[in-house]
């Protein structure tokens, strides 16, 4: 049954002509009695009575009216539904970001943005570095948002994606402070010290970049893992509670270093590592989705690169 069939057989109750509704239909009286007559073999009763001028509808074509009516009503509220939903999505810029920049990060940006470039709708998936990137290949998100580090590089293809910079970051070591302000947990800690380490877990991007910090250490490091997770605000949890040492992102412990919850757990400079903040697209050209206010941010944020750099 075509839904086409109800909408000729709501106007041949409306005009009672199968001339009139032909016309109005846009098809010749012929096609327009065949399709009548299909929907009467789909219902297996007669739906019109043909003997009186001007036609009527049978008591089974009364009661087939009133549900024809309420069955297209509600196929053409969803279709504007549906088409509200598109439009309206037109302007929500959809990002995928991992989970620490997500927590730390991202509010405090987007209110950035949305006092120097304007208002700005977004939809954040928060996800893993590595399917928060697929999240970008696969085309269900319009700006990826990562860390990047030299030695761990995003397999994206430059060719196929293009990338800005929105500044830099540094992951270093905290734990909580005892009653003089100093850390509980500090590196490089003394010979033979266990210290309680709390850590990514394994493929986590930030725990390889620790392993890099901890590899690059002059001396070894006795860090005893005693808890692990792909989340930085779960091992930042855990520190202030006091359970361990953790390598955070500094935009994530900048209010429990300000309220002294946190404190740093080595000196000034020493067990850190800088990395990169960017902002990834697919070009244009071989986007599988492309929305202007994305194309505005993407513009102004490119805009604000440029003048950094030449600045």
């Amino acid at each position: 049954m075509e839904t086409k069939w109800l909408e000729d057989f709501v106007s041949l109750a409306e005009t009672r002509s199968f001339s009139r509704s032909a016309q109005l239909r846009h098809v010749t009286q012929p096609a327009f009695s065949r399709r009548i007559q299909a929907l009467e073999a789909w219902a297996g009763v007669d739906l019109v009575d043909r003997s009186s001028y001007p036609t009527r509808l049978t008591a089974a074509g009364e009661t087939l009216l009133g549900q024809a009516m309420e069955v297209l009503g509600n196929l053409q509220a969803t279709r504007n539904m549906l088409r509200s939903h598109q439009s309206a999505g037109q302007d929500m810029i959809e990002f995928a970001v991992p989970h620490s920049l997500a927590f730390s990060f991202f509010p405090h940006w987007l209110m950035e943005l949305r006092q120097r470039f304007g208002a700005v709708k977004s939809r954040l998936n928060a996800l893993n570095v590595h399917d928060a990137t697929l999240q970008l290949s696969e085309g269900n998100c319009d700006l990826l948002v990562v860390y990047h580090h030299a030695s761990q590089p995003l397999q994206l293809d430059p060719e196929r994606y293009e990338m800005a910079s929105l500044g830099h970051e540094t992951l270093a070591a905290y734990a909580r402070s005892d009653a003089q302000g100093r850390p509980l947990f500090s590196l490089p800690g003394h010979p033979g010290q266990k210290i309680p380490f709390l850590s990514y877990a394994a493929g986590a991007y930030l725990g390889r970049l620790v392993e890099l910090i901890v590899k690059a250490s002059p001396t070894p490091l006795n860090l005893d893992a005693l808890y692990e997770t792909d989340m930085a605000e779960s091992l930042k949890a855990m520190a202030i509670e006091g359970h361990g040492l953790a390598f955070l992102p500094a935009s994530s412990v900048a209010r429990e270093l300000k309220s002294g919850r946190l404190v740093r757990a080595a000196p000034e400079g020493q067990f850190e590592l800088s990395m990169d903040l960017r902002i990834y697209r697919e070009r244009p050209a071989i986007a599988k989705r492309s929305k202007p206010a994305a194309l505005a941010l993407w513009n102004y944020l490119k805009e604000q690169q440029d003048l950094a750099r030449a600045g």
